[in-house]
């Protein structure tokens, strides 16, 4: 399979189908915005005016997009990717959205020919950059087997979950250790700044116990620095909690953390700071606490 489509290059999208083409795959860009596939055309890869078009041309159409309804729309729209698809195509869909989602349109696809794989990932723009994402997947397992090359291109931990919907569910899964972490470590970090110890001290002594994590050891040192910038969008994780106490709703899963991690994103959502980094949550806990957490 050397024929692929990328469709949706953003943050993530963009750095992993440059990864591909670095990686010698033929790859037709399709994207709402026209300044990243006029980057990735002077790269070597064709442009396309919509999905059909970039399904025509592909053996295996990668989509990278926000959410579910997002998903629908590149694969059902008047220019959808059905509307170009050959039977035998494959759709990785390496987005985050619901399980329930993924499989709706994985038998939507199927009577079109069409295989759906669920491959979201795990690692950030970092992660997307570097080539080393966490990549958890769901679908017919003889397709994934097949489509390995691709996802070696793009991830260091690429790991088969189960049957269509399955890497969507370990994603939010995913989302919801992450949120949490992120939520606890503002608390800690309000804390000590409130009760007048150096923020840098506490991460550097956390980091050494049993509290270390890649939020305390990446994360917090850029925090302290206020640098804020996105490697994942706060509205991003708002949206994946979303999706998973919809999951664990559907599954008859009690979700009460989780539950509370996720107004706490909300709160950053309606004040305007969807667009930070998801780790900046720290800034709704400041704002209770009348603190501000900096290094010093």
């Amino acid at each position: 399979m050397q024929n692929l489509g990328f469709i949706g290059l953003g943050l993530m999208g963009k750095p992993m189908a440059k990864h591909l083409l670095n990686a010698g795959f033929k790859l037709t860009v399709h994207s709402r915005s026209r300044p990243p596939v006029d980057e990735l055309a002077a790269l070597g890869a064709q442009a396309a005016a919509n999905p059909a078009e970039v399904a025509r041309r592909s053996e295996v159409v990668i989509s990278m997009v926000p959410d579910a309804p997002d998903v629908e729309a590149v694969i059902t729209g008047p220019q959808g990717l059905l509307a170009g698809a050959a039977s035998g195509l494959i759709h990785i869909d390496m987005s985050t959205i619901s399980p329930v989602a993924t499989r709706r349109l994985a038998a939507l696809e199927q009577k079109s020919g069409v295989t759906l794989v669920d491959a979201p990932v795990s690692g950030g723009t970092v992660g997307a950059e570097a080539a080393t994402l966490s990549i958890m997947i769901g679908g017919d397992e003889g397709t994934v087997q097949r489509c390995q090359p691709i996802f070696a291109a793009l991830g260091k931990k690429i790991t088969y979950m189960g049957p269509s919907g399955a890497g969507q569910t370990t994603k939010a899964c995913n989302q919801i250790m992450t949120g949490g972490i992120y939520a606890v470590m503002a608390e800690a970090l309000v804390l000590a700044a409130k009760s007048g110890l150096d923020p840098a001290k506490v991460v550097e002594v956390l980091s050494g116990g049993a509290a270390r994590c890649w939020g305390l050891e990446v994360r917090a040192p850029k925090l302290l620095k206020r640098e804020l910038n996105p490697g994942f969008k706060a509205a991003m994780q708002y949206k994946d909690l979303n999706i998973a106490t919809e999951t664990g709703r559907v599954e008859g899963v009690p979700m009460p953390v989780t539950g509370l991690v996720r107004e706490l994103y909300a709160a950053m959502v309606v004040a305007g700071d969807g667009g930070l980094d998801n780790s900046a949550v720290l800034t709704v806990l400041e704002k209770m606490a009348g603190v501000e957490v900096k290094a010093r």
